[in-house]
């Protein structure tokens, strides 16, 4: 059994009074015994793809002192912690980017956001270069973690190649909100979406699937748009697709769940649809459009 707690929160209005929060909260999610914390995509700032400004690079100038202090958290909270970094790897080169932090401070593994967003708020092609790791799952010592990244989670390409490497969990810190002008049945219809596709992930693949996403409203800086509200509604579903947890739209909250790791086993030996794939009839998966 495993105690994770994912931690949905808002922009404070500055990097330094963000984190701020997000330690306060840490330590909390660790005094309610919390053995592996995950928290939302690029947590440390607001969402900046919102617009194109080559200026917001810089944010990513402190990369490795980033590393740094998000490892002494880890270590002085004993915590196995999932971030979500915005990585500088060279000059013009930049990932979105999933670092894993076992509970001694050293770095578990990484994960680099393989498909990429560009829609209107959303212009990440602009700042991120798709990941070139691959889908591996990261070893620590709460088990095997198949860490993917947000506009990830609609491809269940991504959540089945974690699945056969040996994933236990999926895992997708996320950011993803509605444009105040969309109607609201459009925007129930796109929020029933997300959590259909990723709850079919946790059924297709026998495994539990933890999604924890930023809430409250965000301004475009550049005025290019009025700004994003961030939607919340952070979930945990079991391997069968349960609902094990399920958080509010516009609070911030941990969401502590006891994740039953044995419960895979038991639910891939009644449904065993890794066993009858048909794999020799799966050519056609890989090209762009089976034409």
């Amino acid at each position: 059994m495993c105690k994770v707690a994912m931690i949905q929160q808002k922009y404070y209005g500055s990097k330094e009074a963000t984190i701020e929060k997000t330690v306060a909260m840490i330590e909390q999610a660790v005094k309610a015994k919390a053995q592996l914390v995950i928290l939302q995509e690029l947590h440390q700032t607001h969402y900046f793809c919102q617009n194109e400004n080559v200026d917001t690079f810089n944010l990513a100038n402190s990369w490795e002192e980033d590393i740094v202090f998000w490892s002494s958290i880890a270590k002085k909270n004993g915590v196995v912690l999932v971030t979500s970094l915005f990585e500088k790897r060279a000059a013009g080169l930049y990932h979105n980017t999933a670092v894993v932090f076992e509970k001694d401070g050293s770095v578990a593994g990484k994960y680099r956001k393989m498909h990429i967003p560009d829609d209107p708020g959303f212009y990440e092609k602009f700042y991120f270069t798709p990941g070139d790791m691959g889908f591996e799952p990261i070893q620590t010592s709460v088990g095997k973690l198949g860490v993917l990244v947000c506009w990830d989670q609609w491809y269940p390409e991504a959540a089945r190649l974690m699945a056969l490497k040996g994933a236990q969990m999926l895992i997708y810190p996320t950011a993803i909100g509605w444009f105040e002008g969309d109607e609201q049945d459009e925007k129930q219809r796109q929020l029933d979406a997300w959590i259909a596709v990723q709850r079919g992930h946790a059924v297709a693949n026998g495994l539990p699937v933890l999604t924890v996403n930023r809430v409250g409203f965000e301004a475009d800086d550049a005025k290019v748009m009025a700004g994003t509200k961030f939607w919340g509604n952070s979930f945990i579903f079991g391997p069968q697709g349960e609902l094990l947890k399920h958080a509010s739209s516009d609070q911030e909250e941990i969401i502590l769940c006891d994740i039953d790791l044995q419960r895979s086993e038991n639910v891939r030996r009644w449904w065993p649809f890794l066993r009858d794939r048909r794999i020799e009839n799966y050519a056609d998966i890989t090209k762009r459009y089976a034409d």
